[in-house]
């Protein structure tokens, strides 16, 4: 049975019931891998390291790479959210671009040490982004239906911590069964890796896109099994032109709505820094702080946990407090974090030296490994408290246009970050001075949310 409400007029609106909120939130957790070994913590950094001919070139590629998907997911989010909004269900948007998302995934495993060109995995990199973001979209379309307004903090936060334990568990399963140390040729348990991989070909590295198609694959079928759709609306003629007119309303509209319109100018510029920070993040460890594969999946598992509690327990603060204030604590300790991680080389921490080559010292990784953990906290507190103040923003029957815009907001500048880090390193010749426009883009997002209204959930749910 599905919970209800009675809503003002007397009438009873339904939500979806336990199986079907589970459903949902899972969709997090088969999305978390990709996120987690492919753009952060595994393929990225093999990428940079032994993909591309050196680092630098790595992380110009890669910022390419993902800067043209995301401006692709700029370009079509918001009048595929409003045309899903004029046809209803969101299932069957979720299942095609799950598929494209599939496909990019599972073709990374070609990419062998060393390639002659990179092209190819460029293309199934932004072919995997644009299948796994599209997705998003529309599963994230279908929150303000499942609870009442009250509930929408916890269910977000909730779902977000889920997802970070998927990716937890993914990352447990490449570096502790797939991936060898070049060293010692065993995984992180101590083991030999599975299916013969050996640490010469970086089998277990490669393994992270096609672990990562299967296992979207098989944890979204609870979604399209128990979770309710919005139901289907009658096709009418000139549809497609309506929903490109009503678009293009919105749009004109938009500096009119003027905590709507900050909303998503601040969001689509912290958002920008933060996925720049989760792309770049691993392949600075990896080029600057001269870490292995295994080092960077271990704070990644550091960041994993984090991301979970932080997730969980910003949940609850966004039901007590509101959005907003979750988010402006979440935006300072990623500043924070991500400063004490540019400040730190093999022989610097803070800025000031330590130990030396033939003796180095243990602090610049441990600040790594901290600010690791302050980043998957804030982050994914940061995020889950984003879409609970999205959905404050707009009626529930344009949620599907409004998280279009969200996406719209969130790639607008999403192709900005890593090409001005692409464009930064290029000139500098420098990873540590390529990825600090990160910083000032965290900045430059604070100052706009002041301009963004928002409630405590239980004052919300009265309204």
């Amino acid at each position: 049975m599905s919970s209800a409400e009675t809503a003002g007029s007397g009438a009873v609106k339904a939500y979806a019931d336990r199986k079907g909120i589970w459903g949902w939130m899972l969709f997090d957790w088969a999305q978390q891998p990709f996120h987690t070994l492919i753009i952060t913590f595994v393929f990225a950094p093999y990428f940079a390291a032994y993909v591309a001919p050196d680092p630098t070139t790595g992380q110009i590629a890669w910022g390419h790479a993902i800067g043209y998907g995301g401006a692709m997911i700029a370009i079509l989010a918001p009048f595929l959210g409003a045309y899903a909004d004029a046809t209803g269900p969101r299932k069957p948007w979720i299942f095609g671009f799950t598929v494209i998302g599939f496909a990019g995934c599972y073709m990374l495993w070609y990419a062998v040490p060393g390639m002659e060109s990179l092209t190819p995995v460029m293309l199934a990199v932004g072919i995997a982004l644009i299948g796994v973001e599209f997705a998003a979209v529309f599963n994230n379309a279908m929150m303000p239906t499942l609870v009442p307004r009250a509930e929408l903090g916890k269910l977000s936060g909730s779902a977000w911590g889920l997802g970070y334990l998927g990716g937890l568990v993914g990352l447990i399963i490449v570096l502790g069964l797939l991936a060898s140390q070049p060293d010692t040729g065993k995984t992180l348990l101590g083991l030999d890796p599975l299916f013969g991989f050996t640490a010469a070909g970086h089998e277990g590295d490669r393994a992270a896109g096609p672990l990562t198609a299967l296992w979207m694959a098989v944890f979204l079928v609870p979604l399209f099994l128990f979770t309710p759709d919005t139901p289907r609306i009658a096709a009418r003629k000139g549809a497609v032109r309506e929903t490109l007119v009503e678009l293009g309303h919105t749009l004109r509209d938009l500096p009119r709505q003027k905590s709507f319109f900050s909303f998503l100018m601040s969001s689509m510029i912290y958002r920008d820094s933060l996925n720049a920070l989760y792309a770049f993040g691993g392949i600075y460890a990896a080029g600057v702080l001269k870490l292995s594969i295994i080092d960077i999946g271990i704070f990644g598992i550091i960041g994993n946990i984090a991301g979970a509690l932080g997730a969980w327990y910003g949940g609850r603060m966004d039901a007590r407090y509101g959005p907003k204030p979750v988010i402006v604590v979440c935006i300072i300790v990623l500043s924070f974090a991500c400063l004490a991680i540019i400040s730190a080389t093999p022989t610097e921490a803070f800025f000031m030296p330590v130990g030396s080559p033939d003796a180095p010292s243990h602090l610049p990784i441990l600040i790594f490994y901290v600010a690791g953990g302050l980043i998957g906290a804030a982050g994914g507190s940061l995020q889950a408290a984003s879409r609970t103040l999205l959905v404050d923003q707009v009626p529930a029957h344009d949620a599907g246009k409004a998280f279009g815009l969200y996406a719209l907001s969130g790639r607008a500048t999403a192709f900005i970050g890593p090409l001005a880090i692409a464009w930064a390193t290029t000139a500098s010749e420098s990873q540590r001075v390529g990825v600090t426009p990160i910083i000032a883009l965290f900045v430059i997002a604070a100052l706009l949310l002041p301009f963004v209204h928002s409630a405590p959930a239980h004052l919300a749910a009265k309204a």
